[in-house]
């Protein structure tokens, strides 16, 4: 039996924020010290605002350090549908902005130094059915058209130099994409917070906000298990953790169970086979599987195996669903030992997009939909803006 353990966090030290009592009033205070949370409360925090964030748990204890780290190029919705919806104009927009998301990683990866094993390899989304790979081509036409950014559509005969799988109809590959290790990435960015001079209070749940004025400046009342504080301005990041403290943004939110395992470590020969160049992979199925090697050569795969929430059980039964499906796609991992599975919960809104925004005064950003890694580092920014 694998434990039921978060690989990631096996390969990391998670940054401990000092044991404080709440102060009396903050500028900002920030629900949620995840990617959004933290990514604002860096950027916050370097403009010189008093930040205080609060999370209910740990740094990085939700889904910023049990995805599977991919930071990916576009939407969950694919251009033609996103066209078609929203027009040209504004897809052209969200497109770029998805390109930027990645800059916005990288750039935050270079500037605080953080270790966390980033690397632009790409990613191969796969077909299912011949009609995927059909709709591949039409895609690309138009993001090369409409977007000036060029993806390759790649024939089923040449899939052997992308995936060592027989069972697709084609692939298309982004280059811009990455990969890194999410829970490095969200402790590098909790240790630049408080460097920064962010305040991180964990194990401190949010009950309540009130709007109250001080001295004559609006702002909200926090209740918390650890206390009450007074702030100027409140962004909640919690995503699929959003609780009924903020029931407003909860009834926007779907919360969805997501699961992966992890493999044995794989000879180089045999890592090299399942992914020669090393791609973020996932396929064409509306209940996808993605997969990934990691740096020291574990398949890593995920996805919805369909329960929620994460339990002992639903954990247990996930790993053999998943097994079986990671031999459906490479049937050479037949003997390959399983050594870890883990859930966590992501979240959609009704319209599968990412929200951001203001509710009762209060800002928010949410809705990444498995796109969280890349699009909540640049929400997070955005926000703080």
């Amino acid at each position: 039996m694998p434990q039921e353990l978060n690989y990631w966090l096996t390969t990391v030290q998670m940054p401990a924020s000092p044991a404080q009592l709440l102060p009396e009033t903050a500028d900002v205070a920030i629900i949620g010290a995840g990617f959004t949370g933290l990514s604002a409360a860096l950027s916050l925090a370097k403009r010189g605002a008093k930040v205080i964030v609060l999370e209910s748990e740990t740094i990085g204890w939700g889904a910023s350090s049990r995805n599977g780290g991919m930071v990916l190029t576009g939407l969950k919705l694919g251009v033609n549908q996103l066209m078609s919806k929203y027009g040209q104009e504004l897809t052209r927009r969200m497109y770029a902005v998805s390109l930027d998301t990645i800059t916005c990683v990288e750039r935050i990866v270079k500037e605080e130094n953080i270790a966390c094993d980033f690397v632009r390899t790409g990613h191969l989304e796969v077909a299912c059915k011949q009609s995927h790979f059909d709709d591949y081509a039409r895609q690309a036409e138009v993001i090369a058209r409409e977007f000036n950014h060029q993806l390759r559509i790649v024939p089923k005969a040449e899939l052997p130099s992308e995936i060592g799988s027989g069972i697709h109809f084609g692939g298309m590959v982004d280059e811009i994409s990455a990969g890194l290790n999410p829970a490095r990435y969200v402790a590098g960015l909790g240790a630049a917070a408080m460097r920064s001079g962010a305040a991180v209070h964990e194990h401190t749940a949010l009950h309540k906000i009130e709007r109250e004025s001080r001295n004559g400046t609006p702002g909200f009342t926090l209740t918390t298990s650890r206390g009450t504080l007074w702030a100027r301005n409140v962004l909640v990041g919690t995503s699929g953790y959003t609780s009924s403290a903020t029931p407003a943004l909860k009834r926007k939110i779907i919360p969805i169970g997501s699961f992966i395992i992890a493999t044995e470590v794989l000879s180089d020969a045999q890592a090299r086979e399942l992914s020669p160049r090393n791609r973020q992979i996932y396929d064409s199925k509306n209940y996808l599987y993605y997969f990934r090697l990691t740096p020291d050569n574990r398949l890593l795969f995920g996805g919805r195996a369909a329960f929620f929430p994460e339990t002992d059980r639903t954990i247990r039964k996930s790993a053999e669903i998943l097994r079986q499906g990671m031999i459906s796609v490479y049937p050479q991992l037949r003997d390959a030992r399983v050594e870890y599975v883990w859930g966590g919960t992501l979240d959609f809104c009704f319209d599968i997009m990412p929200h951001a925004g203001q509710m009762d005064a209060v800002y928010y950003a949410v809705g990444y939909a498995g796109h969280g890694v890349a699009m909540a580092t640049w929400q997070g920014q955005q926000m703080a803006a």
